[in-house]
């Protein structure tokens, strides 16, 4: 049997000079007996695991709402993705895999339904009321809204695994930084996590967009990124089938995970970091693509939001979702008695009508409030 105190040797014999050790963790809010056999990183992994914002993950949309079809990804399935890309890049660089995977299963919770459609939408609704932002809403989740021990709200998660939600950083997330020193970048593992939800929703965002159609390989030619992948595997253009999507896109994730990995060691190498702290420090984020590399993912991004983001069908849907969002808001806000009994709890406990609203909606699921909008507005025989 390895108890905790062995894991922890293990971690600094395994691990970089510059990865976050969990014996070296600046802590819990309020203090915890540690566990027997579990660091304080997979303690918290394990938190995030079994929280409710974290279940309905699976029926909240990525770019398909989930009643397109089973075989898009949806929240979930996108956030294991980001959780298995992060390891691996964690692994080959001597970071802490279980702070990685934390992060990484954390950072999309407060997602609303309908993606960055429904974040939107809520953050225009509230914006005399402190605004809306996943990033944010993540943070209040795991400090807040959980409620699952007796001794304090949220699940008490350790500094580093806050600090690298309040920080996460891509070109759809803005980190807020009015906490956990602002001035100052995050770990390495906060860093890992940040590229590996960038790497993994350009892959897998391509990958549905050619199964759902609105993508085809024609479309992609002349891509630098497109044709270098065509060339890899030898493929001649001509017919396109499952079997060939999937190694395209195989070969894509393999491809930019071992570029991260190479241009990063380089950064490490110049730099030469003896502690988490110096990371925190350096000036830019060290984790990253090669120059030639985050030029040719530019680029099919660029593509993505055009083609994809910007398809007129998921615009469609994009409208139908603002509606259904706004119209629950202001439902409920008119009359809050229409709220389940807990929500009207959490009102009079917390006298913020507006926040409260803006909670429960976030926490629905696409399915769940298709059906809240059905039950509110559509008139039905029974009436």
């Amino acid at each position: 049997m390895r108890t905790r105190e062995d894991l922890e040797v293990l971690e600094d014999q395994a691990l970089a000079p510059y990865a976050q050790r969990s014996r070296l963790s600046r802590g819990r809010q309020h203090p915890e007996p540690e566990h027997a056999y579990r660091t304080a990183f997979q303690r918290d992994r394990d938190r995030i695991l079994h929280t409710t914002a974290f279940r309905r993950l699976k029926h909240k949309t990525q770019v398909f709402i989930v009643t397109e079809g089973d075989y898009y990804r949806t929240r979930l399935t996108h956030t294991l993705e980001v959780a298995q890309i992060g390891r691996t890049i964690a692994r080959a660089l001597g970071a802490n895999e279980d702070l990685v995977e934390a992060i990484c299963l954390a950072h999309d919770l407060g997602h609303p339904p309908f993606g960055h459609t429904g974040e939107q939408v809520l953050n225009r609704l509230m914006q005399e009321h402190g605004g809306f932002e996943h990033n944010a809403q993540s943070f209040r989740i795991v400090t807040h809204l959980e409620r699952r021990y007796p001794e304090f709200r949220g699940l008490n998660l350790t500094y580093e695994v806050l600090e690298g939600l309040v920080k996460h950083e891509t070109e759809y997330d803005h980190p807020m930084l009015q906490a956990f020193e602002p001035h100052r970048r995050p770990t390495l593992e906060g860093q890992i996590a940040n590229l590996a939800d960038e790497l993994a929703y350009t892959a897998h965002d391509l990958d549905d967009g050619l199964r759902a159609g609105l993508i085809r390989p024609e479309d992609l030619e002349g891509l630098a990124l497109w044709d270098e992948l065509r060339r890899s595997i030898g493929w001649d253009g001509k017919e396109f089938n499952d079997l060939i999507r999937y190694r395209l896109v195989r070969r894509l994730i393999g491809m930019l995970v071992t570029d991260v990995i190479l241009a990063t060691d380089q950064r490490l190498q110049a730099l030469q970091p003896r502690s988490p702290d110096e990371i925190r420090d350096h000036p830019v984020p060290l984790i990253g693509f090669s120059e030639a590399m985050a030029g040719k993912v530019g680029e099919l991004k660029g593509f993505l939001y055009r083609r994809l983001y910007r398809h007129p069908y998921v615009v469609q849907t994009q409208i139908k979702a603002e509606r259904i969002v706004e119209a629950l808001f202001q439902a409920y806000l008119q009359e809050p008695e229409q709220l389940p009994y807990w929500v009207q709890d959490r009102i009079r406990e917390e006298g913020d009508l507006h926040r409260v609203i803006c909670d429960y909606i976030a926490g629905m699921t696409d399915r769940f409030a298709l059906g809240e909008y059905r039950r509110l507005y559509e008139v039905t025989d029974v009436l």
